[in-house]
């Protein structure tokens, strides 16, 4: 055996590996697969906001051209729902479709028609009759209901730090506002689609999803199966940000394949993925903060409140962030829910930090702007040594070299703190900041590492590339750690019979494969001896990091970013425009610098349509959103996207066992909102506490 030179990959620009495929075609995507015998299913989903179903005529649908089956609640197969899923929690019984005659909001599935082509499916459900029982509904979320509740989820829903309100009553300086953030959902440019065959007593499901590990065993509870007898696949995705999980089109798609003994595939349409992908909560966050004359706080005070549904509570815990970013003599963070008749929200990149960094980070420069310090000085100011709730040491904290590298490179020294003082022509131009910080955590996986009998390895991971070049990082590592180059790897995801691994979600994914990989990798380096022949079947190495990741000591683990951007105000129209926006980061080892460039922009131009477009609107007369497709649901465009930056600091951590690589899907995004806004009120002299920064709200001078 024969093995290249050492390149050191890690660290070095590498186009994707598969990124021919993708452009050629040649890359198949879940709805894309051909299947012998393939039948189609499509969702029929209700028409009001809650109630009962009194009928389904399914009689008139079974007798049009190609149509196979109608399921629905009547003659569905039972499912098990009492039990804990994967990430700790229990399944949305969303997923459980056509278990009774309930209905918890419009939108909900009711039935699937099943026939021999997918535009037979689609005419025959919407020709289907579904009756209905109407029962009032509430969809109306503001910060005055008197039904909220603590929320319950990962992480506690309240923590308490010192004596709040008599730090708040000693302060030189006060501050005390509302934020609030809008339903936003994250529609991936592939839609959620599954088929499913069953054969010999097995479930084969081909899939778009952020992990097959997890989707095997939520199927596998769901349908009381052997989770060794599941099989998901899911080696390209087109987008997920949280969104690809389990859904009710997976589950619907196996019951029929069940039902006909045959495979079944089901596409989610835009409209319906506005309603079953899941989306992220509306907030509404009170920020109370006190400091001393100098900007050192004392008392630091953030409430949230998100909204969840009425069959499963999900939690959009916006208030984490404040326990993470800045210290005080006192603390108090509380995240509650109220349960609505609407669908269930889910995951969406940077949960909790995206809206609650706008919040804090708006605050912190009101507070700023009220202390007479400037913005950056004041967050230095304010740096904790260790985390500011948890007492934990932080591993590795590098906020303050991104503040003074931004600063530097956006030329900050040079600000007017005055607002509205400089303009170009009919517009006002400002500045501003906000920090950022996501979460940098691990998650056991395994991983297997095999030496061909040609020189080359080849990688089996469950790991899922939901767009963001996985597959080229750990493609990257793999060669760095086998002493290869990287084209004498091929690397092999998405498929569940590689093994149980973390999802790609939380920003964990590139952490933990690269550990589990790493691990395979020194393993077989061990059996390998320089001129040893190998068999043809090649040597195989398994690793598993369960024991690693529980060994871990504990730390406030983190990404660190900081944000600046610059805005132009029409004062006449209203419109906002994003001049420059520049984002530096210290995210720990930075394995490919060429997508990682791509994932700290993505999240930056998110952040630029969270602050100026973003904005679902939901109907209080029948519960459902206004303009639920594409059309409707504005979002950044190229034309909005102006000059963009994404720098990173070096951050080595040889300690690391995880080689020192943290998360950088996520923290684009965080702060970036917060940024923009404080650039409007440094142009403007108005402070928008209400995302988007729609025009009429610049009209109106306020969050109208």
């Amino acid at each position: 055996m024969t093995t290249a030179v050492r390149t050191g990959a890690v660290g070095t620009g590498h186009v994707r590996v598969e990124g021919r495929d993708k452009v050629t075609g040649a890359a198949r995507y879940a709805g894309e697969i051909p299947f012998a015998g393939l039948a189609h299913g499509w969702l029929v989903l209700s028409t009001v906001a809650r109630g009962r179903i009194t009928d389904i005529d399914s009689e008139p649908v079974l007798r049009m051209p190609g149509v196979l089956a109608v399921l629905d609640h009547r003659n569905a197969l039972p499912l098990t729902t009492d039990y804990v899923g994967m990430l700790g929690t229990a399944p949305d019984p969303t997923c459980a479709v056509f278990q009774n005659d309930r209905v918890p909001h419009r939108g909900w599935p009711v039935a699937l028609v099943v026939a021999e082509t997918p535009e037979q499916a689609r005419e025959a459900a919407e020709a289907l009759a579904v009756s209905y029982t109407r029962e009032p509904h509430d969809v109306g979320f503001d910060a005055d209901r008197p039904d909220t509740r603590p929320a319950d989820g990962h992480m506690p829903a309240v923590t308490d730090k010192g004596d709040l309100e008599a730090e708040l009553a000693a302060g030189a300086v006060v501050l005390e506002a509302e934020y609030s953030t809008p339903e936003e959902h994250h529609n991936p440019m592939e839609p959620h689609a599954a088929t499913a065959r069953w054969e010999d007593g097995r479930l084969d499901v081909v899939d778009s999803n952020q992990g097959a590990t997890w989707v095997v065993g939520e199927l596998a509870q769901l349908f009381s199966l052997d989770p060794a007898s599941v099989r998901v696949r899911s080696e390209h995705v087109g987008g997920g940000f949280g969104s690809k999980g389990v859904r009710a089109h997976q589950v619907a798609a196996v019951m029929a394949a069940a039902v006909l003994d045959r495979p079944v595939r089901v596409v989610l349409t835009r409209r319906q993925m506005f309603t079953l992908a899941g989306h992220r909560s509306p907030t509404v966050q009170r920020v109370r903060l006190a400091a001393d004359a100098d900007g050192r706080l004392r008392a630091l005070d953030h409430r949230s409140l998100s909204r969840t549904s009425t069959v499963h509570e999900f939690v959009e815990p916006s208030a984490g962030v404040a326990r993470v970013m800045y210290d005080a003599d006192a603390h108090h963070t509380e995240n509650r829910v109220v349960s609505l008749d609407v669908p269930t929200p889910t995951w969406m990149r940077a949960p909790g930090e995206a809206p609650g960094s706008f919040a804090l980070e708006c605050a912190l420069d009101e507070l700023a702007e009220k202390a007479g310090v400037d913005p950056v000085l004041l967050r230095l100011r304010n740096e904790p040594e260790r985390g500011p709730v948890s007492g934990l040491p932080f591993a590795g904290r590098n906020l303050r070299a991104c503040f003074e590298l931004g600063a530097r490179r956006f030329d900050w020294a040079r600000r007017d703190p005055r607002p509205g003082r400089r303009r170009d022509g009919r517009w006002l131009l400002g500045t501003g900041t906000a920090a950022a910080s996501f979460g940098a955590g691990a998650a056991p996986s395994t991983a297997s590492v095999t030496a061909e009998a040609d020189g080359s390895f080849t990688v089996r991971i469950a790991a899922a590339d939901i767009g963001t070049g996985a597959r080229t990082a750990l493609t990257l590592v793999a060669a760095d750690a086998l002493d290869t180059a990287p084209d004498r790897v091929q690397v092999r995801l998405g498929d569940s019979a590689f093994g149980p691994a973390m999802i790609a979600g939380g920003s964990m994914g590139t952490r933990s494969w690269s550990w589990a990989i790493t691990a395979a990798a020194a393993a077989l380096r061990e059996r390998l001896v320089p001129g040893q022949e190998i068999p043809p079947d090649g040597i195989t190495v398994r690793a598993d990091t369960t024991e690693a990741v529980a060994a871990l000591a504990q730390k406030e683990r983190h990404s660190f970013g900081a944000q600046f951007a610059e805005v132009a105000v029409d004062v006449a129209t209203g419109e906002v425009r994003v001049r420059r926006m520049l984002g530096v980061f210290a995210a720990g080892r930075i394995v490919n610098p060429l997508t990682a460039r791509g994932q700290f922009i993505g999240g930056m131009v998110w952040g630029i349509s969270m602050a100026l477009h973003e904005e679902a609107v939901r109907d209080p007369g029948h519960g459902g959103l206004v303009g639920a497709d594409l059309a409707g649901y504005h979002v950044a465009a190229h034309a909005d996207v102006p000059r963009l930056e994404a720098e990173w600091i070096e951050e080595p951590d040889p300690d690391d066992p995880a080689g020192g690589i943290k998360g950088i899907g996520e923290i684009g995004i965080v702060g970036a909102a917060a940024a923009i806004a404080n650039a409007v009120w440094h142009a403007t002299g108005v402070r928008h506490r209400a995302l988007p920064i729609r025009p009429d709200r610049v009209l109106a001078g306020h969050d109208a």
